[in-house]
């Protein structure tokens, strides 16, 4: 079975945001500096996955941006407050679940056969899978901006303790890549 990870770009104040949902000064690695290829390196294990969780809000921000080829060829599980249509644009289905992370995740990794599940996004489906214990690892972009004010990836009082144990780190160009195993939880 695979892995669950999270796959999220943070910036050096752990914002996943930047004021009014802005992305641009957090991802500017992603279009800048795509033909690194330590950058290239690290967005492939994405790619590699076999399905996708993603929270309502990145779905509904990233609809129309994607088009009608969404980047990434797999069933994305997107967490809605209601049931929804399933929707397949491109190599993407895109299946709306409102019964929770638990149930996206499971049905994410029926999906995923067996391949890992990466779980983008947002902040709060990223703090959902860490504290129902679901995600084995952390894959964090660090782009080296301060943004000021946006959305955090953690909120203090939001999470137990959580131990982490580091991976892989590897200086991409304009980023820095962190693989993280989520160990388990501290005393």
């Amino acid at each position: 079975m695979g892995k669950v990870f999270l796959d999220m770009t943070v910036s050096l104040d752990g914002l996943v945001t930047g004021p009014d949902g802005d992305l641009s000064r957090l991802h500017d690695w992603l279009f800048t500096q795509s033909g690194d290829p330590r950058n290239a390196a690290a967005l492939g294990a994405f790619f590699e996955a076999g399905a996708c969780v993603a929270g309502h809000e990145t779905f509904r921000t990233g609809e129309e941006p994607w088009g009608p080829e969404p980047p990434f060829p797999m069933p994305v599980f997107v967490l809605a407050s209601r049931p929804r249509e399933r929707l397949v644009k491109g190599q993407s289905t895109f299946t709306f679940v409102s019964d929770g992370i638990e149930s996206a995740i499971r049905q994410a990794r029926e999906a995923a056969d067996g391949k890992d599940v990466a779980v983008m996004g947002g902040a709060a489906t990223a703090r959902a899978a860490l504290a129902a214990g679901l995600l084995d690892e952390l894959r964090l972009h660090h782009a080296p901006v301060v943004l000021g004010a946006g959305t955090p990836l953690f909120v203090p009082g939001t999470l137990e303790r959580i131990e982490l144990e580091e991976l892989e780190r590897t200086d991409g160009a304009g980023v820095v890549h962190v693989r993280y195993r989520v160990a388990g939880k501290a005393d």
